[in-house]
């Protein structure tokens, strides 16, 4: 018959053991449940308990936020990070402090690697080239250029609709 052990566990052991439970399970948990998880240039919505009247963004390059109606906040990821937001109301007393974190949306995104060079296409369901921090310089700069051009396209066309319209 096998020999049986019993092993008994030491306060210390079950200290030791929940502790590094507990580490894993921080390292495994990429965001909180409390954790605003924004997707690289795409919004969500925030609603507040109640209206503010001023934000505080801990790093604007990361996140942009616009307040619309005193409690509905518009959370713009804007590169990838981890920042704040802090809302405050008339008095300046803290509504809410909410983390955001910015992260890429990798649904629909082929990654083409040529040696150690990256090109970044999104496919909806075409492939286009998408700008991406990190990509290849020289194909970066290209995107970058397109989008410029293409934003400011818009803009023009929708200026032009609007004095279209004010002259009727």
């Amino acid at each position: 018959m096998p020999a049986r052990f019993k092993t008994t566990a030491t306060p210390l052991r079950s200290i030791r053991h929940a502790g590094y439970a507990s580490l894993i399970g921080l390292l495994a948990t990429p965001a909180a449940a409390a954790d605003l998880v924004v997707r690289y240039d795409q919004s969500q919505l925030l609603r507040l308990p109640r209206p503010a009247s001023e934000i505080i963004v801990g790093n604007p390059s990361i996140a942009d936020v616009t307040l619309q109606d005193g409690n509905l906040l518009v959370v713009t990821g804007k590169t990838f990070g981890i920042t704040n937001i802090i809302a405050l109301d008339t008095d300046h007393n803290v509504i809410q402090d909410q983390r955001v974190m910015v992260e890429r949306d990798d649904r629909r995104v082929v990654n083409l690697h040529k040696g150690s060079q990256r090109f970044t296409f999104a496919c909806t369901p075409n492939c286009e080239p998408t700008l991406t921090i990190g990509d290849e310089k020289d194909f970066f700069e290209n995107v970058k250029s397109a989008n410029t051009s293409k934003t400011k396209f818009s803009e023009g066309a929708s200026d032009q609709g609007i004095n279209a319209n004010n002259q009727q």
